[in-house]
């Protein structure tokens, strides 16, 4: 695609990459087949085609407004359609750097302000949401249903955690979300490891991997929390960790970006790299561990909902489904897995109509083969799919952890 930036556009940050994504774009449609959005809403600018023609709009310094706007916000980030593009093309970093700069440019309403900054102020720090989250289950039947289906009803407890014992260690990620919407997934976790001769080593002042910042435009403050979390990590890793398990796919993602992220910062690019090598979706380090010593006879058929941040952006499609088998679970069959459930990040959030419409097709796919529980591997996905209320949704690593225990 022939694009010919303007002056101001040419002295952002990303503009380099964004001219050679653009120009690696052939506009032959091949994403728009796999595009959630664009099969829900059947429009050119509602699909990746059209979005990257705003986006070369916009940093060409043609006229852009509110609408844009609109699609942009409604682009998933799923990255379905860098599974399917013939050219290689890295949309998802090009929409990055589109919408910082419309956001510069566009200011939004102030109720899509407020919503947003809140995001910001609440999802990143578990003490307020811990908080938050046990007043909305207070008020939880008097809250409407948009709500109610994003506030678990009660809190699973969390079982207790092995002693570290082991030579080989790995580093956690524990999330922001997580240890309050699903206390046992991470326990779960340093269980079925330890198991495995490989022990967690905590890292109190590491804290979230700043996706959710950087997702909603905030990008300095994104990377700002991802130099933290090198920084707390940085003593573990030089004496010796083996790896850094995210347990949720969207943290995975976002943590094997670091090196990319902050490749231009003399004082962390080093750094980022070598804790983006050492990133581990929890999958990753199962699937080559002698699972077959500790196979069971599972009675649980399983949906497995394979999220887009673990299969399109970690291209790990597949995996958790093959450990779940090698394991001794019956899984059924999921038609159209590879489409986003509409969670997203905040999309549930900020976009929630599409997200339900998304969730919907999702739940009725995933119960198509009738199992008696639906496992992922991210928490969002988790909370959105279950909020349905219909068959329960769970981690994956807390239904292999309750199989092994009974062993």
């Amino acid at each position: 695609m022939q694009t010919n930036l303007d002056q101001h556009a040419k002295t952002l940050p990303g503009a380099e990459e964004a001219e050679r994504i653009l120009r690696s774009c052939v506009h032959c449609g091949f994403c728009n087949a796999t595009c959630p959005t664009y099969q829900l809403l059947g429009n050119e600018l509602d699909g990746p085609r059209g979005r990257i023609y705003l986006i070369k709009q916009l940093l060409e310094g043609q006229p852009v407004s509110d609408k844009t706007q609109l699609h942009l916000d409604r682009g998933l980030t799923c990255r379905n359609c860098e599974t399917t593009c013939p050219s290689g093309v890295t949309y998802h970093r090009l929409l990055d750097i589109g919408r910082a700069e419309l956001e510069r440019r566009v200011e939004r309403p102030l109720g899509q302000r407020l919503m947003r900054n809140g995001l910001r102020a609440v999802i990143p720090r578990p003490v307020i949401f811990d908080a938050l989250l046990k007043a909305g289950r207070t008020v939880r039947p008097l809250l409407p249903e948009a709500l109610k289906d994003k506030i678990p009803a009660r809190a699973p407890a969390a079982k207790p955690r092995p002693a570290p014992r082991h030579a080989r260690r790995v580093l956690m990620l524990e999330g922001c979300v997580q240890p309050s919407l699903s206390p046992n997934t991470n326990a779960a976790a340093a269980r079925v490891l330890d198991r495995l001769g490989i022990s967690v080593t905590a890292v109190g002042n590491a804290g979230c991997c700043g996706a959710t910042d950087y997702h909603l435009n905030a990008q300095n403050a994104g990377l700002a929390r991802a130099r933290r979390n090198i920084d707390a990590w940085w003593p573990t890793i030089e004496s010796g960790a083996e790896a850094i398990v995210q347990t949720a796919s969207g943290c995975g993602a976002f943590v094997k970006e670091y090196g990319h992220l902050l490749r231009d910062d003399p004082a962390y690019a080093t750094k980022a790299a070598r804790v983006s090598a050492l990133a581990r979706d929890l999958v990753e380090v199962l699937a080559a561990e002698p699972l077959d010593t500790l196979q069971r006879n599972a009675s649980q058929r399983v949906a497995f909902h394979c999220p887009c941040t673990l299969q399109h952006a970690q291209k790990l499609g597949g995996v958790v489904e093959s450990v779940l088998q090698r394991l001794g679970f019956d899984l059924s069959g999921v038609p159209d897995s590879h489409l986003c459930c509409g969670s997203a990040g905040t999309y549930s959030m900020t976009q929630p109509a599409l997200a339900r419409s998304l969730r919907d097709n999702k739940m009725a796919a995933l119960e198509s083969g009738k199992p008696d529980v639906i496992a992922t591997a991210n928490i969002g996905c988790q909370v959105h799919l279950d909020g349905a209320g219909k068959t329960p949704v769970r981690h994956w690593i807390e239904l292999v952890d309750e199989l092994l225990s009974q062993g």
